[in-house]
C-alpha cells in the first residue's frame, strides 16, 4: 500500500498519485509543550523521547525515528494510520510524489514542512505566516538533523552507519 512513502536507495519508484486511495489519517492535535518536546525528541533528547513513548505518543517517537531512516518505524506509521506523517517526512527527503500526495489530501501544513525540509524557502514562509512558532521550531529540528543525515552520507571519508 502506498509504496511511494517506502525509501528506495537508487531506485525511483513510479507511482500515479491519482490513483492512490484516500486513508484515513488519525488527527495531528497536539498541545504546543508537547510539540515542543517532540522537536527535542527529534534532536536527540533522549528523556523527552522516552516521556513520549511512555505517555502515549507513540506515533511521535516513531515519525522520530523514521526522521532517523529507521525502517521499522516508517513502516508502523503507515501500518498505523500515520500515512500524511510517513509523506511528510519523504517529502522532506525530495521525494515530489509524496509532496504531491501532501497537497492532493489537502495536508497543507504537512506539505509545507517537507518542502521548507527539503530547502524552499517557501515553506518556512508559509509556516510563519499560516501556523505556529513551536511547528517553525520542529520543523528547523528536523531540517537540522535531515541536513545533517545528508551531509554524514556525503562525506566521502566516513562509512555510513546504515
Amino acid at each position: 500500500m502506498f509504496n511511494f512513502f517506502k525509501k528506495n536507495k537508487g531506485q525511483t519508484r513510479k507511482v500515479n498519485i491519482n490513483d492512490t486511495k484516500r486513508v484515513k489519517a488519525k488527527p495531528f492535535d497536539y498541545h504546543p509543550k508537547i510539540i515542543l518536546a517532540w522537536a527535542k525528541a527529534i534532536e536527540g533528547n533522549t528523556e523527552l523521547m522516552n516521556y513520549l513513548f511512555e505517555n502515549g505518543f507513540k506515533e511521535l517517537t516513531m515519525a522520530a525515528h523514521a526522521i532517523r531512516l529507521k525502517d521499522e518505524a516508517r513502516d508502523w506509521l503507515m501500518e498505523n494510520g500515520y500515512p500524511h506523517l510517513m509523506a511528510m517526512i519523504n517529502g522532506a527527503e525530495g521525494n515530489e510524489q509524496a509532496q504531491q500526495w501532501l497537497k492532493l489530501n489537502n495536508y497543507l501544513l504537512f506539505y509545507n514542512m517537507a518542502i521548507a525540509i527539503d530547502g524552499e524557502e517557501e515553506g518556512f514562509k508559509w509556516i510563519n505566516m499560516n501556523s505556529t512558532q513551536e511547528i517553525f521550531y520542529l520543523t528547523r529540528s528536523i531540517k537540522q538533523v535531515k541536513d545533517s543525515i545528508e551531509e554524514e552520507h556525503n562525506d566521502t571519508h566516513r562509512m555510513s552507519t546504515d
